[in-house]
């Protein structure tokens, strides 16, 4: 059964600016940019120090909690990848390492249900984690997610980044944004999407090739197709397989829900098996929910090569 469960943002799960900062940064990891070099800072908290060693530190720069125990063979795969991946941020983020045998209160505050789990607190918040043992690509891909959240925070808020320490350069200045770009933010910080997606137009008709605007215009698009939408009606509709509409509209509750993958399967498989109008309907729909991805995204590539495939 698929799930149409509903994101707490705007954007949802998918964090448009958020996906695109992840593939930025591990294109720079990838390219042996200066963050691609750096020893993790790693430090192992007890009961005593979790208040200066992890609350004290997330409000300046995330911290990673590795809540371990020598008892979880989990635990035995899954640090030493933390701690190669950690090492990658050039000291844009701390490790923090838990064992819980040793100090159960942190585990028990944190409401820690097993081992190996994974928490990462910024701002003195739990923000994000995950609790079963992943590959070392799937840890980067999150820290990649948490360290563009992190970026965003601070644009949102420059006046909380931290300033450079002695013999430390100071990050290069962001270029201005465009007006409409931030009208639209602005206009979707109010919930008037109408008023957003005005802004896009304007950008997109000055710039035509605006990746952040047509992302943007497409996310618009994404939630007020959604708007009134009832999962649980559009699950039983699916029982249909003449219901084109509730396909389409599943397939964008899935991409809210941060299910790219699911969702562009779904309309390559309508495409498929229609013809005619409903194929070239199910088509241009599946070309409007790539506007929601960067253009190096690798589900994009994958699903073009897929719909490629479905269509010749």
């Amino acid at each position: 059964m698929a799930d149409f469960s509903r994101p707490g943002s705007l954007y949802g799960a998918i964090d448009l600016g958020a996906r695109k900062q992840a593939l930025e940064a591990q294109a720079r990891r990838e390219s042996g940019g200066p963050q691609a070099a750096s020893s993790a800072l790693v430090v192992d908290v007890t009961e005593e120090t979790f208040t200066t060693d992890v609350i004290d530190r997330s409000m300046t720069v995330p911290v990673v909690l590795d809540l371990w125990s020598p008892r979880a063979p989990g635990s035995a795969q899954l640090s030493p990848v933390l701690e190669k991946v950690l090492g990658e941020t050039g000291g844009r983020a701390v490790l923090a390492k838990v064992n819980v045998d040793a100090s159960p209160q942190i585990a028990q505050a944190l409401r820690v249900q097993a081992v190996p789990t994974v928490l990462a607190i910024f701002q003195g918040q739990a923000v994000t984690g995950f609790q079963q043992v992943l590959p070392e690509q799937e840890v980067r891909r999150w820290l990649d997610e948490l360290m563009a959240a992190v970026e965003q925070f601070y644009q949102a808020n420059p006046d909380a980044r931290p300033a450079p320490q002695a013999g430390e350069e100071a990050p290069p200045e962001a270029p201005p944004a465009d007006p409409d770009l931030v009208a639209a933010e602005q206009a979707i910080d109010q919930g008037d999407l109408d008023a957003a997606q005005a802004a896009y137009e304007r950008l997109l008709a000055r710039a035509p090739g605006n990746e952040d605007a047509k992302m943007g215009l497409a996310g618009v698009g994404l939630i007020k197709r959604t708007a009134d939408a009832d999962p649980d009606d559009v699950q039983r509709r699916l029982a249909d397989p003449a219901d084109l509409d509730a396909q389409l509209l599943a397939a964008d509750l899935e991409m809210l829900s941060g299910a790219v993958d699911e969702a562009f399967d779904r309309i390559v498989a309508v495409v498929k098996r229609t013809s005619g109008d409903e194929r070239d309907k199910a088509r241009r729909h599946l070309l409007g929910l790539f506007d929601a991805l960067p253009a190096e995204d690798p589900s994009l590539a994958r699903a073009r090569r897929a719909l490629s495939s479905a269509l010749f």
